[in-house]
Order: structure tokens, then C-alpha cells, then sequence
């Protein structure tokens, strides 16, 4: 009943689908942004944890500057003033912003009780770990369904919340039924490409096109 609930609230909202880089960067990278983009890719975040800032530049110099307002920064946050990109992330809602900053915020946040607070300073926040991240081993499964659909009726998830965490083609409905407002795709889109050493990436861009389409239910 509760699901029925929350479809029919939500019925005719179309949930977010964010996409996150590989934390690594590979040699095809910047072509296979660019054909997800032109595919219909509106929001990317761009996450290299520890790298130099330098290989960041590099990236988007290989990309048109027609997508930059759709890109979205993990760390390096002086990017998004250089290229005029969409946004900056903080990884926990208690970070700090940029000395004089003012434009867009998201965050990602690892608990429920995080979430209130959190929504009031940021565009969107993140909830993470959904699920077992695909990408590293350490992040597991974090709340119960039960849990996540109490917070969805205490209002804590709502659309401003984008789910975060082993997100897969398979298990977005149950998403869109809990009252997510978007999902964060990485390691379910990014395993169907080689990085070392494929060059053929038609099955990736496929996969993405089946994600567009699951986050578009009516």
C-alpha cells in the first residue's frame, strides 16, 4: 500500500538521472561523455578523488563547452568558476563551500537524519549507500527498505533526494516508488566498457538510453 501510495503521489514526475565518472580517468573518456551527451545526458558529476587538478582541465578541454553547464564538480571546485560549469558537490553536508561562493550546491549525505537540514542548503542532496556500491567493496547496504519507506512518509525523501549506491536498471522502480526524486548511476553503466582496453562503447551508450527510459515512467 505504501508503494501504490507513493506512485500514484508521484505519477506524473519524471525522476533525475545523474550520472558519475569512473574515478579514474581512461583513454576514450571524453568521447564517451561526449556521445552521452549527445544522447540527452543533463547532468554529469565529474568525480576524480585524489587526482590533480590538471588532468580535470584536460578533460573538459577535450570536451565542447556547449555541455559545461551540465557538469556538475567533485573536489578542484575552482572549475566551476574557469569553465562555467553547472554546479559543486560536497561530500558530507558539513563541508565547507568555496571562500565567497554562490552558486549551486549539492552534497551527498551517508544517514537519514542528515537529510532535513541537508535539503535546506542544497539544490539536491544525495543518499548513499542505497545498495552495495558496484565500484568499491567497502560501501555496503546501508538502510532496510522498511527504513527508507518511514522517511518517504516522514518526508524526509521526496525529490529533492537522489538515490546513491549500487543503483542498476533493475532496481530504479523501486526507487521511483520510494519517492526518490533521481538516481546517481556509476558502476552499473561504467562496467559495460573495458577502460584498459576497449574502444567500441555502443554498448554502454545503449545501456544509458535504457536508463533514460526507466527514470521517464508515468
Amino acid at each position: 500500500m505504501i508503494f501504490l501510495y507513493l506512485c500514484t503521489a508521484n505519477s506524473d514526475v519524471r525522476m533525475k538521472l545523474i550520472i558519475m565518472t569512473q574515478s579514474t580517468f581512461f583513454v576514450e573518456e571524453d568521447k564517451i561523455l561526449t556521445a552521452l551527451f549527445e544522447e540527452g545526458l543533463d547532468n554529469l558529476h565529474l568525480y576524480k578523488p585524489l587526482s590533480e587538478p590538471v588532468y580535470s582541465e584536460r578533460l573538459l578541454t577535450l570536451l565542447s563547452d556547449d555541455y559545461y553547464k551540465q557538469i556538475t564538480v567533485h573536489d578542484h571546485f575552482y572549475l566551476r568558476e574557469e569553465y562555467n560549469l553547472r554546479g559543486i558537490h560536497l561530500e558530507a553536508p558539513d563541508e565547507a563551500l568555496p571562500y565567497g561562493y554562490r552558486g549551486p550546491v549539492s552534497c551527498t549525505c551517508t544517514s537519514l537524519s542528515q537529510l532535513r537540514e541537508a535539503k535546506k542548503k542544497s539544490k539536491y542532496v544525495f543518499l548513499k549507500s542505497i545498495f552495495d556500491s558496484h565500484t568499491n567493496p567497502s560501501d555496503r547496504q546501508s538502510f532496510t527498505k522498511e527504513e527508507l519507506a518511514a522517511a518517504s512518509r516522514q518526508g524526509l525523501i521526496d525529490r529533492h533526494v537522489y538515490a546513491l549506491g549500487g543503483i542498476s536498471l533493475e532496481n530504479i522502480s523501486q526507487m521511483a516508488d520510494l519517492g526518490f526524486g533521481g538516481v546517481v548511476v556509476c558502476g552499473d553503466l561504467w562496467h559495460r566498457f573495458n577502460i584498459h582496453h576497449g574502444q567500441d562503447f555502443k554498448d554502454l551508450i545503449a545501456h544509458f538510453v535504457k536508463l533514460q527510459r526507466a527514470v521517464s515512467w508515468k
